[in-house]
């Protein structure tokens, strides 16, 4: 099968590559339709590693993938061939102790796509667990199937924020998972998501959802908003989903007496918190690495109507000319938001 393969930073590769097509007693094959390219993968594209994870060989990118199944394993009962269905990237060892505590996503050992050494799924065909695998609902496009996967992001990061009803939350960054953070926030339960970043245009857009205040931090103070919209009390929750160190200071203020701190981004180097102004204010601080138990619930939101994850989908490439999508996936068009490759 042809792949779009990672050869090294910087230099990527749509040719034939070799990988496994057994199908087990509790798998299925799946025939991809729809690949979202990924911050990560854009960052191994571009710097060929994220952290301790290294592309010391060729590795086949794509994590956010939607296809139809064609081949089910004999122990497959809740999926059969023609289901359209989306797939959970990460596969833990499901006897290990972080599985059995209800924690796979922090299993050691989870097998991730496209995250070194293990491929992923920019080819063709794949083969995975079924226990992985999950059916779309007919109204939900394939599109909206490969974002399921940066929308559990947010889904988590909402499920650890503890949300109550009405409650007002800060979202630092309007990127893919800024915004998907921003949407699980109301759909959790937030009367208002205030999304802050300094690009125009991606504000523009998550600004047209409906109880999304958006801010241009360029003009407006984030803590003379917070301070506006809650007459002074502040946010319950804080979202940092920019990664940017920066975004840390001060975060402490934006919140209410008992808020909470939710990080998602991931910055590149150690960043201070001011620890007696969370004690003052018993902050409880949370942090997102990945999901679990997310994708059926974020499914179910997009086929509800709920969530519109359409707008977010930027713009599409045929497989053929993957290498542009990844190039133009890179050159940070502030209007792209999800970048997809379409394989038929």
């Amino acid at each position: 099968m042809e792949a779009l393969v990672l050869e090294e930073a910087r230099r990527i590769s749509l040719r034939p590559f070799t990988l496994p097509q057994v199908v087990g007693p509790r798998d299925v094959r799946i025939r991809i339709n729809t690949v979202g390219i990924c911050g990560s993968d854009i960052h191994y594209y571009q710097h060929g590693r994220i952290g301790p994870f290294v592309v010391n060989e060729p590795m086949v990118l794509g994590h956010e993938a939607a296809g139809t199944v064609i081949q089910i394993g004999d122990e497959v009962t809740h999926l059969k061939v023609g289901d359209r269905v989306c797939m959970e990237p990460g596969v833990p060892d499901m006897e290990s102790r972080a599985s059995r505590e209800g924690l796979y996503n922090l299993d050691p050992s989870v097998r991730f796509w496209a995250t070194p050494p293990v491929h992923g799924c920019l080819t063709p065909f794949v083969v995975h667990p079924a226990a992985f695998t999950f059916k779309l609902p007919d109204n939900v496009t394939f599109g909206e199937g490969a974002i399921v996967e940066p929308l559990a992001i947010g889904m988590q990061a909402a499920t650890k924020a503890k949300i109550k009803p009405g409650d007002v939350a800060v979202i630092l960054g309007a990127g893919t998972i800024g915004m998907m953070c921003a949407l699980a926030a109301l759909a959790g339960g937030c009367s208002r998501a205030i999304v802050c970043d300094l690009v125009p245009e991606k504000l523009e857009l998550i600004g047209g959802v409906q109880g999304v205040t958006a801010v241009n931090i360029r003009d407006r103070k984030v803590k003379d908003v917070v301070a506006e919209l809650t007459d002074g009390w502040g946010a319950n929750i804080v979202f940092e989903a920019s990664g940017n160190e920066k975004a840390f200071d001060g975060i402490v203020d934006l919140l209410c007496p008992g808020g909470c701190i939710v990080l998602v981004g991931m910055p590149q180097n150690p960043v201070p918190i001011d620890i007696v102004a969370v004690q003052i204010k018993e902050v409880r601080m949370e942090s997102v690495f990945r999901y679990a138990n997310m994708f059926p619930r974020a499914i179910q939101l997009i086929a509800s109507g709920r969530l519109d994850v359409k707008p977010f989908i930027s713009r599409s490439f045929a497989f053929a000319d993957g290498i542009q999508a990844f190039e133009e996936a890179a050159s940070g068009n502030p209007t792209d938001v999800k970048v997809q490759i379409v394989m038929e």
